[in-house]
C-alpha cells in the first residue's frame, strides 16, 4: 500500500488491562448516555412545542455540527496529551451545555446544549478509542478491545433515551404536575448535566501510555491517508452505516409521535435497539480470532437495507420494537471491525488523527442528513428516507466487500 504503513499494534499492557477497560467503558457510557438522553429530550420537547421534523432535524444536525470541525483538532490534541485532559475537557463542556438546557428550557438554549454536548462526547470517544487501540497487543486484540469499548456507547444508547423518557412522563406527575410538563423536561435534563461528572470519576485514574516521540519533533499530517484507497472505502462503508444510526434515531421519535405513542415508549423502542447492539457486541470479544471484519460489515450492510424496507411498514410499538432489535444486533459489529481495521492500516503516530477523520466523516453527514430527513419527511414523508437509506445501504455493501483485499490479506 503505497504512502500508508500499517502500524504492528503495541505490546499488551499489564496496567490497561480487564479492570483499566471497564473503568473506560463506564465513563464511556455516562458521558455518551448525557448526550443520548439529550438528543431524546430536546427533539420531545421541540415537538410539544410546536417545532415540525424540519426543525427537529436541525436541532439533531447540531449534535454532530461542533465535531465536524473540532474532531481533527481533538485528534492532534489527543495525539499529543492522551487520554485524561482530553475527557477532563469534554467533561466540562458537556456539563456547561446540558446545564443551560435545566435553567433555560428554550429552543435556541437546547441548540446550544446540543453542539456543545455533541462535540465534548466526540473528543472524549477520540481520546477513549486512541487510548484502547494503543494498549491493545495485536489483531485479533483490536477486535476484542473495541468490541468492549463500544458496549458502551450501546449501553449508554438505552439508558439514556429510556432514563430521560421516564423522567419525561413520570417527573411532573411524581412533582404534582402532570406527564411531559416543564417539570418532566426539566428532570430529564437534569440527569444529562450530571452523568458527565459521573464519567470524569470512572476516567481520572487511568494510567497514561508513554508518547509518541516524533521524528523532528514535528507531528505528521493525517490528510495523506485520504489518498489511500482502502482508506476511502473504510470512510464510505463507515458513512453509510452511520447514516442508518441518524435516521433510525432522527425517524422513530416522528414516527411514534405521528402514531401517539407515549416518550417512554419511544425511548424503550430506541432502547431496544440500542441493548441489541450492546448484546451482540458482549459476543463478539468471543468470537474475535474467528471474525474477519470485511464479512461482518458486507452481512451488515445486507441484513440493514432489508430492515429498512419493512420497518416503516410495522403496524404497532411491538412491531416496531421487534425490527429495532434486529436492526440493533446488525449495525451493532459494525463499529468493533470499523476500527479494528482502521488501526490495523494507520501508523501509530496517526491513530488519533485518523479517528478523527471517521468522526468528521460521519458527522458531516450527520449534521446534513438529519435537516435532509426533515425536509423529506415533510414533503414525502417519514417513511420515503427509510427505503432510501436503506437502498443507498445495499448498494453500498459491495464497497464493504472490496475490502477484504485490507489488513489481512495485504495492500490491495
Amino acid at each position: 500500500m503505497s504512502g500508508l504503513h500499517p502500524s504492528a499494534p503495541s505490546a499488551a499492557d499489564p496496567q490497561q488491562g480487564p479492570r483499566a477497560l471497564l473503568r473506560l467503558i463506564s465513563g464511556h457510557v455516562c458521558l455518551h448516555a448525557s448526550m443520548a438522553g439529550m438528543r431524546l429530550a430536546a427533539p420531545l420537547w421541540a415537538l410539544q412545542h410546536g417545532y415540525g421534523p424540519l426543525a427537529v432535524g436541525f436541532l439533531l444536525a447540531l449534535f454532530s455540527l461542533s465535531q465536524v470541525f473540532l474532531a481533527l483538532p481533538a485528534g492532534r490534541f489527543a495525539d499529543r496529551h492522551g487520554l485524561r485532559k482530553p475527557v477532563s475537557r469534554a467533561v466540562v463542556a458537556a456539563t456547561i451545555g446540558a446545564s443551560a438546557a435545566v435553567a433555560f428550557p428554550h429552543f435556541v438554549v437546547l441548540c446550544f446544549a446540543a453542539l456543545m454536548m455533541g462535540g465534548a462526547t466526540g473528543a472524549a470517544s477520540i481520546a477513549l478509542q486512541r487510548h484502547v487501540g494503543r494498549a491493545a497487543a495485536d489483531a485479533t486484540d483490536l477486535r476484542r478491545v473495541f468490541s468492549w469499548l463500544s458496549i458502551g456507547p450501546a449501553i449508554s444508547n438505552f439508558l439514556g433515551p429510556v432514563c430521560a423518557g421516564l423522567l419525561i412522563d413520570y417527573a411532573g406527575v411524581w412533582l404534582g404536575g402532570s406527564a411531559a410538563d416543564r417539570n418532566g423536561f426539566v428532570a430529564a435534563f437534569a440527569l444529562t448535566a450530571l452523568l458527565p461528572s459521573l464519567a470524569w470519576l470512572c476516567v481520572r485514574s487511568t494510567r497514561e501510555l508513554e508518547p509518541i516521540v516524533h521524528a523532528g519533533g514535528v507531528a505528521p499530517s493525517a490528510w495523506p491517508l485520504l489518498k489511500e484507497p482502502i482508506m476511502r472505502r473504510l470512510l464510505l462503508v463507515n458513512w453509510l452505516l452511520s447514516s442508518c444510526w441518524d435516521v433510525h434515531t432522527f425517524v422513530v421519535p416522528v414516527l411514534g409521535h405521528e402514531r401517539g405513542y407515549s416518550a417512554s415508549v419511544i425511548g424503550t423502542i430506541l432502547g431496544a435497539f440500542a441493548v441489541a447492539a450492546a448484546v451482540v457486541r458482549v459476543f463478539l470479544p468471543m468470537l474475535a480470532a474467528r471474525l474477519r471484519e470485511w464479512a461482518v460489515v458486507t452481512a451488515a450492510m445486507v441484513v440493514t437495507a432489508v430492515l429498512f424496507a419493512v420497518y416503516p411498514l410495522m403496524p404497532s410499538a411491538w412491531a416496531m420494537g421487534v425490527c429495532s432489535v434486529l436492526l440493533g444486533l446488525a449495525l451493532g459489529t459494525v463499529q468493533p471491525m470499523i476500527m479494528s481495521m482502521l488501526h490495523q492500516i494507520t501508523p501509530h503516530a496517526l491513530h488519533g488523527q485518523a479517528i478523527a477523520l471517521r468522526l468528521m466523516t460521519i458527522n458531516l453527514s450527520s449534521v446534513l442528513m438529519p435537516m435532509l430527513f426533515g425536509t423529506a419527511g415533510v414533503v414525502v414523508g417519514v417513511s420515503v428516507v427509510f427505503w432510501t437509506v436503506g437502498a443507498l445501504v445495499g448498494l453500498g455493501s459491495h464497497a464493504a466487500w472490496g475490502l477484504r483485499v485490507g489488513p489481512h490479506t495485504g495492500s490491495p
